[in-house]
């Protein structure tokens, strides 16, 4: 019993020191957390009153002359404003949303009625038709809509539908109103009409001069040169893939494939040149690039354009320039 005494003394006090030990380590360390903590926050309070510190010494002190010449440049400014200007477009944007708050909201079914009426009508128009045909069409119709709807307002005692009435009302007041904007609402536009007028800077009495015009050496007697001139014919020599430096060449090819035609190939009687930097127009699905030499054989050469292109033909091809650009000859007999 005294021994087994003795080992439970012996292991409370080893015990007690093991647990002495452990409250010791722990208070060390909350110990130094804390000290840290601190110096954490002495860190950061210094460099706070040092920032605050500096940003109060940067302060500008501005003399009393200085301040003057900044509220003289702050009057300067406010009296250059444009007063004038911003009341001018206030009162537009004012005036602009008036008008838009005046706009009529049709009900689908009503366009889409108006819708299939006009495209009815338009079939009547020649497929050629120009926008100036275009637009006497939609004014004509926009007229005779106007007469109906009145018409149908005027007879509203012997209508049995409101809603016809208030259709024929609100056609009454957009077509008074903007036409153009109706027309678009049922889904037709027609674009502005394009005038080319041309335009020849040219000094007055200036003699045209064809060595002038087109680059390259002077052209012989025999080529019959002229300018702005596209001549038909049978492709002798294609000129997608025969170049020339000028038109005095392209002429000379000519010539030189005449006489050495064998008896039953055709022999060219027509040179056909491109002069123009930016390429020459056709109405082929090919791009004619400057330089591009033709050789064609005619028994009775034809015109195919000369000087202008038709006001017809541009309108049906919009690419196509006022100004003819190849330049044409005809060098003799076949």
């Amino acid at each position: 019993m005294a021994r087994g005494g003795g080992e439970w003394g012996i292991h409370k006090v080893v015990r007690g020191k093991w647990a002495c030990s452990y409250k010791k380590t722990t208070l060390i360390v909350c110990c130094i957390n804390i000290v840290v903590a601190l110096y954490v926050l002495r860190s950061l309070y210094a460099s706070l009153y040092i920032y605050s510190d500096r940003d109060s010494r940067l302060t500008v002190e501005y003399t009393p002359d200085q301040i003057r010449k900044m509220e003289e440049s702050v009057r300067i400014r406010k009296s250059a404003e444009p007063v004038e200007l911003i009341r001018l477009v206030k009162q537009f944007k004012k005036e602009l949303s008036a008008e838009r708050s005046l706009g009529f909201e049709f009900p689908e079914s009503l366009k889409l009625k108006l819708t299939n009426e006009i495209i009815d009508k338009l079939k009547s128009l020649p497929l050629k038709a120009n926008v100036s045909e275009q637009r006497d069409f939609a004014e004509r119709w926009c007229n005779e809509k106007l007469e109906q709807a009145k018409q149908l307002i005027r007879e509203k005692g012997t209508l049995n539908s409101t809603t016809l009435l208030e259709e024929a009302v609100m056609l009454v007041k957009a077509l008074e109103s903007d036409r153009t904007q109706l027309l678009e609402d049922i889904g037709l536009w027609i674009p502005s009409e394009i005038v080319n007028n041309e335009h020849d800077d040219k000094p007055e009495g200036e003699p045209d001069d064809l060595d002038e015009v087109l680059p390259g050496r002077p052209l012989p007697p025999e080529c019959h040169a002229e300018l702005h001139t596209d001549y038909d014919g049978a492709a002798v020599r294609w000129g997608l893939n025969h170049h020339k430096e000028s038109a005095a060449d392209c002429c000379q090819a000519c010539l030189v494939q005449a006489k050495r035609a064998k008896p039953n190939e055709k022999k060219c009687n027509v040179w056909v040149y491109c002069p123009a930097e930016d390429g020459c127009h056709s109405p082929d699905i090919y791009e004619h690039r400057l330089g591009e030499c033709w050789l064609k054989f005619a028994e009775t050469p034809k015109l195919n354009f000369k000087d202008k292109y038709p006001q017809s033909y541009r309108r049906s091809h919009p690419s196509a320039p006022i100004i003819v650009p190849w330049a044409s000859g005809i060098v003799g007999a076949a």
